[in-house]
């Protein structure tokens, strides 16, 4: 039956973060939730039987790469179709990345059911939605020259950048190969790379970089 509800697709991989957003969304007059996914591959399935989401909450964490992998995904099949990020990380840290992969906002798990709603309006009505302390940083960039050091952060790839935020946190290769589901070999090549990137001269200076990026100190 056809509805003027906003249809609200959530993908996440805890079912009760999943029910917990379904219960916000559903006690709204405007909005309903249509379909849930608990990954990528479930989330394209899904989009598939269903072209009539408006919109696609993707509420993972970024402890694995999953989040700018299905943003891809989704916007291959509906490229229009809005995304909105809601992650339980910093949104200094991954805000700005998120955007740069394509979705509309950004909402931390930490924030109240108001916010989340809101920022749902926002996006559905064509609107970028950020914390006022976020939009303010990234308004600032527009207007201030960036430094270097940001320049060479731009340099890296989607994974090579969660490399670095999970060494920043002071993890071994081994641990980000486990968070990552990859190979300790592919995280010392990322490791690598990232060092070249970023003109750093060994393991140490990486380590010390990263771990002021993290903290905000770069």
């Amino acid at each position: 039956m056809p509805t003027s509800k906003a249809q609200v697709m959530l993908v996440d991989g805890h079912a009760m973060m999943r029910q917990s957003i379904a219960i916000l969304v559903n006690l709204e007059s405007d909005m309903e939730v249509c379909a849930e996914a608990k990954d990528g591959r479930e989330a394209v399935a899904a989009l598939n039987h269903n072209s009539h989401v408006d919109i696609v909450l993707l509420a993972v964490t970024f402890r694995t790469i999953s989040g700018f992998e299905i943003i891809k995904d989704i916007q291959s099949l509906n490229p229009v179709l809005p995304v909105l990020f809601v992650s339980m990380n910093d949104e200094e840290i991954y805000a700005e990345r998120a955007l740069q992969a394509g979705a509309r906002g950004y909402v931390m798990k930490q924030e109240s059911g108001e916010v989340l709603i809101s920022a749902i309006r926002e996006v559905l009505g064509g609107n970028i939605f950020l914390s006022k302390k976020m939009y303010t940083k990234l308004l600032n960039k527009v207007t201030i020259k960036r430094y270097d050091t940001e320049q060479l952060i731009n340099t890296l790839t989607p994974c090579e950048f969660e490399v670095m935020n999970l060494i920043g946190e002071g993890c071994s290769s081994q641990k980000i190969a486990q968070l990552l589901g990859r190979s300790v070999k592919t995280i010392e090549t990322h490791r690598f790379n990232i060092r070249i990137k970023l003109n750093l001269k060994d393991r140490t200076d990486l380590i010390r970089y990263a771990t002021r990026w993290v903290s905000g100190q770069q």
